[in-house]
């Protein structure tokens, strides 16, 4: 599979599990650790646990596996490692802390609107017709 197609699995088996504000960066040609970086919020211990089971799933049906996972004690973020792509799942705080987006802000931002079933939007927020 090739690691675009991952990480647009993996961010669908995010979005199947209501995980908030999911950005994908193509990282590739920024970094040698990933080709994609997929980056999501969530609410709570059990939904971070259930974005993992449904990011292994998502990867497994595809014929791929999580080489590390990695997940801070507390529960506030959780690193899923797919050699090609990379997700990252932190609560509200931790993804404000860590701001991935600012760190890797040389990557590109991958629109994914239409992947997840959602109306493109402008820069403002409004839905683009």
């Amino acid at each position: 599979m090739e690691s675009y197609e991952l990480a647009i699995a993996l961010a669908r088996a995010l979005d199947s599990k209501k995980g908030g504000d999911i950005k994908v960066l193509r990282t590739e040609g920024v970094t040698t650790l990933a080709d994609y970086f997929v980056i999501c919020t969530a609410t709570s211990n059990t939904q971070i646990k259930a974005m993992s089971d449904s990011c292994e799933a998502a990867a497994e049906k595809n014929g791929e596996r999580a080489h590390h996972i990695e997940g801070h004690r507390g529960g506030t973020w959780l690193l899923m490692d797919f050699s090609a792509v990379v997700v990252h799942v932190f609560t509200e705080e931790a993804r404000k802390f860590y701001d991935l987006e600012r760190l890797w802000s040389d990557a590109e931002e991958v629109d994914i609107s239409k992947a997840l079933g959602e109306m493109p939007r402008a820069e403002n927020g409004k839905s683009i017709d």
